[in-house]
């Protein structure tokens, strides 16, 4: 279904293209280049919609409501995550150690080399056991 959507999505937009490249310029953008006097006014035999005008504005509808419905289809399968579900339970917070004193476990820099599984980058320490 999400296949077929942006395939026609896609039909429309070099439609879309293809139909707003074949119009004719007007030189200058609500009026420029004409005024009251013999030229093009805006609501006047030659500033009515046209073919080309009708089939931008219904190929710009159908354009949106594709985009609209994939953007639905999208989003439905989606779940919503937070942050606080991928928190570890712990069953007592943790009490600010004084300043200078060992912190208990491994590092930040240990638990990523930990987790890479990469060889440690110095030479070891022997340990008493």
């Amino acid at each position: 279904m999400q296949t077929v959507l942006i395939i026609v999505h896609l039909i429309i937009v070099l439609a879309l293209v293809g139909v707003v490249l074949l119009q004719r310029s007007e030189g200058g953008g609500l009026g420029m280049g004409g005024g009251s006097s013999g030229g093009g006014g805006f609501m006047t035999g030659r500033g009515q919609a046209s073919v080309l005008t009708r089939a931008t504005a219904v190929l710009a509808g159908l354009f949106f409501a594709t985009s609209l419905a994939l953007a639905i289809l999208a989003g439905i399968d989606r779940a919503p995550t937070s942050v606080i579900d991928t928190l570890p339970l712990s069953s007592a917070p943790e009490q600010p150690s004084a300043p200078g004193a060992p912190l208990p476990g491994p590092g930040v820099l240990e638990e990523l080399d930990r987790m890479q599984g990469g060889a440690p980058a110095g030479p070891e320490v022997p340990q008493s056991r």
